[in-house]
């Protein structure tokens, strides 16, 4: 049997980790762009977890932030051992971004510039000749990254995009 029709009880996401310099700034951020607070804050030092990431150790602060759609975004700062920013451009492959399904686009992409965090460049509507399929005309994203570079889209989807 193929890999490609064999059930895998593989049926939703259930979080995405982030790595962070700044657990509280980044608190801030997501808070600012979800609208949300944290449903669990902690710490963890732990030789063994650290080695099931292929790191000698991890020693780190999270918090996590719940979406309606029970996706988990944990904030993770790792105090020990301290990484580098990885520098994630869009077209790097290996980078990955986490895109947010919005109602109300005009108000979250507002919101983020009053709460003084900027855009990769302008907020895009997809136009005919531009995208396929033609239900997806309409859909509005914009791009931009948390405070650590970490890459990020809000989009408020039509047609073709909507499910």
């Amino acid at each position: 049997m193929s890999t490609a029709t064999t059930p895998m009880n593989l049926t939703q996401a259930a979080h995405v980790g982030i790595s962070v310099s700044d657990l509280d700034a980044s608190i801030a951020f997501y808070q600012a762009l979800t609208g949300r607070e944290p449903v669990a804050e902690g710490t963890m030092h732990s030789v063994p977890f650290g080695t099931s990431q292929g790191l000698p150790t991890a020693k780190l602060r999270y918090a996590t932030i719940n979406l309606d759609n029970s996706l988990g975004i944990d904030l993770i700062q790792f105090q020990e051992p301290v990484g580098e920013r990885t520098n994630g451009k869009a077209n790097r492959p290996g980078s990955m971004h986490l895109c947010l399904k919005v109602d109300d686009f005009d108000a979250v992409y507002q919101r983020m510039k009053d709460a003084g965090y900027g855009f990769l460049g302008d907020d895009y509507t997809f136009a005919a000749g531009e995208v396929t399929p033609e239900a997806a005309l309409g859909t509005k994203v914009a791009y931009f990254n948390d405070p650590d570079g970490t890459n990020l889209e809000i989009i408020q989807p039509k047609g073709g995009f909507a499910s």
